[in-house]
């Protein structure tokens, strides 16, 4: 494996999370990479911390917005000054196992027929771990509109694929949902994906991770995946699926918080 990985991180009022993530990062077994980090209008101090942990380390780029632009447009800034053959995801309030480029790189390298990997993710709060996230081994074209097909923040692709469909679509419409819309792209255009079913990625599902789920984020969904299924000619059924969001959030915040966590135990 020699190929360079460029990892997009849009980062925002995660001061007190993003040197544990950078050094999940910092500490993979797979060392090609450059970590291109773009500060997007923070009230806290995350710039600051970003720019102690560049100093340090000559294959992070540090990038910043003049306001806050929203995920799409920052991911889009990251992925413009990309240089890797590959390109992958990394929030800044979360962590990954250390062999995660490794395992994943060595499934593109060895399937060619993919050019998408994810992985499933573990979920952990200020409580500890308590959870995990997996999606279809196989995604299909159904899979992009009527449910998750990849996590978004564990993915690995090709860059090539996102050179193709011109990154993230920059809409108001796709703040959330910016990584749905990626994939009914990428589907549409004929390229396709892998989830590894081990957990490779730790994803913080917390208070904080709750209070940013508004309801209009759920109505940019079903715009999303309204339009997926028009792209990818499904059927009513699909049409169907990608209503389910609108529906899940009348169900008070709580409650869906506490109804995952029992869905998700491990």
């Amino acid at each position: 494996m020699s190929g360079k990985i460029s990892i997009l991180m849009g980062i925002y009022n995660c001061a007190d999370t993003l040197e544990q993530a950078v050094l999940s990062i910092q500490n993979q077994t797979y060392s090609n990479w450059e970590l291109i980090l773009c500060e997007d209008g923070s009230s806290d101090n995350t710039y600051e911390v970003a720019q102690t942990l560049a100093s340090k380390d000559s294959r992070i780029v540090l990038l910043r917005n003049e306001k806050n632009l929203g995920l799409n447009a920052t991911l889009n800034r990251c992925f413009r000054v990309a240089s890797g053959e590959f390109i992958a995801r990394m929030d800044g309030d979360d962590d990954c196992m250390p062999d995660r480029f490794e395992k994943q790189l060595h499934f593109l390298e060895s399937h060619p027929e993919f050019q998408i990997v994810s992985s499933a993710m573990t979920l952990f709060d200020e409580s500890g771990e308590w959870g995990r996230a997996v999606c279809p081994e196989y995604p299909q074209p159904e899979d992009t509109v009527g449910g998750t097909a990849f996590c978004h923040a564990a993915v690995l692709m090709k860059k090539e694929c996102m050179d193709a469909v011109g990154g993230y679509t920059e809409d108001p419409r796709m703040l959330r949902v910016e990584d749905v819309n990626l994939w009914i792209k990428l589907y549409a255009a004929g390229y396709r994906g892998y989830n590894i079913q081990e957990p490779l990625y730790r994803m913080r599902n917390d208070q904080n991770a709750l209070n940013r789920r508004k309801y209009i984020y759920r109505v940019n969904s079903v715009y999303v995946r309204m339009q997926g299924c028009r792209m990818l000619k499904l059927g009513p059924k699909s049409y169907l699926k990608a209503c389910s969001p609108m529906i899940n959030g009348l169900v008070p915040a709580r409650l869906r918080q506490w109804m995952r966590k029992q869905q998700r135990k491990v």
